[in-house]
């Protein structure tokens, strides 16, 4: 296409949107190269993902520009990349998410490096989405999400809690301190276990360099926090059978995910390709039929406009880090973090993703007391 057809066609796009080329409200857009519009118009969210970091485009309020371009439904009126195609025909012919690509997420993402996360994620290394009902900071809201779990299943002394996907370790350790628990806790990340288990090392917590997958024991909770994300379709009913071998009788599984608004079976390329390779977002649908004839689902909470916050104080904590980062973390890296955490933090403004707490019970279980506050 002609550049100046698509560069008419992208601005008129934008312009439905609210959203100014060269404009001057914070959500506006700076085009500081040309290329940018054809770039977008052929190869869409991809597209404006790797304009943004190669320093084709500004906007001081990405997250707020990222909100208005999906509450207009742009992303679905400009090209889809050869990439997404591909992605999408990979998802149906083979098992992106299968034991053998389970680390690779970890080695793109999780084992970047501790000196990154420790100052972003604050005191509780918490990677999830917080629990801002009652909490003015980051850290406070992560630990009111900790304590939101472990009401939410029961946790009481004495208790065995398996959790998969635990990252460095936050949760298990807050279980075990407060709740008087023995967690044990899987994860594929390397530097997420040596760090759990060096953080843990005086609670009764253990955490496995492993597999979900291979988890083993019999244990009163099933937790799992951010994992689903790293799941994948073709995996979801086995999720829910180990889930399900591993709980005791009158035993509660729990799953906090980030969810899409409809069935999918890839993530957005952008993110797959550069942040959670193998990805994808579970819908409603998807999980429900994953728990037909083993679980109940007893309770669903939907807390996504948690997540923008969360995101939003991450980023406030990364741009105060970047002084200490920089030498051993790449301008471009800055670009694209920047891009992953406030892309993410519109998301969930424009009400795109969600995040889902479901408590769930066997079939035939009493129904427990699974309120939330």
């Amino acid at each position: 296409m002609e550049p100046r057809k698509s560069e008419q066609i992208v601005g008129k796009l934008l312009a439905d949107a609210g959203i100014n080329v060269q404009g001057k409200n914070p959500w506006d857009i700076q085009v500081h190269d040309p290329r940018f519009y054809e770039r977008v118009f052929t190869d869409g969210s991809l597209g404006l993902g790797e304009s943004y970091v190669a320093g084709w485009w500004d906007s001081k309020a990405l997250d707020e520009f990222i909100c208005k371009v999906l509450k207009a439904n742009i992303h679905t009126r400009v090209g889809c990349s050869w990439q997404m195609l591909w992605l999408c025909l990979c998802a149906r012919i083979i098992n992106m998410q299968a034991p053998y690509r389970a680390f690779e997420v970890a080695k793109k993402h999780y084992d970047i490096g501790n000196d990154l996360y420790r100052p972003m994620l604050g005191k509780t290394m918490a990677y999830t989405c917080a629990y801002w009902k009652d909490a003015d900071t980051l850290d406070k809201a992560q630990y009111a999400k900790f304590d939101l779990v472990c009401r939410k299943t029961g946790l009481q002394k004495g208790m065995k809690v398996l959790e998969l996907g635990c990252g460095w370790g936050g949760f298990a350790r807050y279980a075990a301190e407060h709740y008087g628990v023995e967690v044990t806790g899987y994860t594929v990340s390397r530097k997420q276990a040596t760090f759990g288990n060096e953080w843990c090392k005086d609670l009764p917590v253990t955490i496995h360099l492993a597999d979900y997958r291979e988890a083993e024991g019999l244990y009163d909770a099933v937790i799992s926090i951010g994992i689903m994300e790293h799941v994948g379709y073709k995996n979801y009913r086995c999720y829910m059978e180990l889930t399900r071998r591993c709980l005791k009788e009158g035993g509660i599984a729990f799953v906090h995910t980030i969810g899409g608004i409809m069935s999918k079976t890839a993530i957005e390329p952008w993110i797959h390709k550069y942040i959670f390779p193998n990805a994808m977002l579970p819908s409603i649908a998807q999980i429900s039929r994953a728990c037909e004839k083993i679980f109940v689902i007893e309770d669903l909470h939907n807390i996504g406009e948690h997540y923008d916050h969360t995101l939003m104080a991450w980023h406030r904590n990364f741009e105060e880090a970047w002084p200490d980062l920089r030498d051993k973390y790449s301008d471009i890296f800055y670009r694209m973090w920047r891009y992953y955490l406030l892309s993410c933090a519109g998301a969930f403004r424009a009400r795109y993703t969600q995040l889902w707490q479901f408590v769930m019970t066997p079939v035939g279980t009493p129904q427990p007391d699974c309120r939330h506050s």
